[in-house]
């Protein structure tokens, strides 16, 4: 079990923090790459990953449904999980919008996260639904891409993810936290999270940057 609930981890942290943080444990390449945004900047996204792998395709075969394993994806989603999608970099792939939103919505799911595009954006917002993405566009995945594997370890916004990893995401990026150093992670947060509430008082009492850091070690 975490040491903090997900609401706990919603309310108390953000992505900067916990970067920093796996930093500090030696897992520098934790944070997705920059064009991965939110629909919403006043979003806040946190809970377990679950992953699927896309396959770049040219061509939709007769009578096969290409939407079958994405499908069984979004219908298998638990409460506070994130489905996330690994699209490649080619930009033609655009597997979320309103449809699956609303089905991930009501199976309780956090968000959505993916390296490819989103459509359907105003209607997504209008949900309040937490959404980051690589980009937004109107093209349908159909005859561009198709899952090819779920819950498999995948590579998204080039950082590695394992269904079940911790998922944070919020308006400065998101962030991937492994399992097998989640719970330093998290230790060192909340330690870091109160030195920082400490470090702000102090500079808006007037002490000087170096005074403070020299105090606390913390910028």
């Amino acid at each position: 079990m975490s040491l903090f609930s997900l609401e706990d981890m919603r309310s108390r942290f953000f992505s900067a923090v916990l970067s920093d943080c796996l930093d500090q444990v030696g897992h520098t390449r934790q944070a997705l790459a920059s064009r991965i945004r939110p629909l919403d900047e006043a979003s806040v996204m946190v809970g377990r990953a679950r992953t699927a792998l896309y396959t770049e395709v040219f061509h939709v075969v007769p009578g096969e449904n290409p939407y079958a394993l994405e499908i069984a994806l979004v219908d298998s989603l638990q409460r506070d999980e994130i489905p996330v999608f690994a699209c490649g970099l080619s930009g033609r792939i655009a597997p979320w919008g309103e449809l699956l939103s609303t089905a991930a919505a009501f199976r309780g799911a956090s968000g959505a996260l993916m390296d490819g595009c989103v459509r359907d954006t105003r209607a997504i917002r209008a949900m309040g639904f937490p959404v980051f993405h690589g980009g937004i566009a109107p093209l349908d995945s159909k005859g561009r891409g198709v899952v090819s594997a779920i819950d498999v370890p995948i590579e998204c916004g080039g950082v590695t993810v394992r269904s079940g990893d911790l998922v944070f995401g919020d308006a400065d990026g998101v962030v991937i936290v492994p399992r097998e150093v989640e719970d330093e992670v998290l230790r060192l947060a909340h330690e870091k999270v109160s030195g920082e509430r400490n470090t702000l008082a102090d500079l808006k009492a007037g002490h000087s940057l170096a005074d403070v850091f020299a105090r606390y070690g913390i910028l």
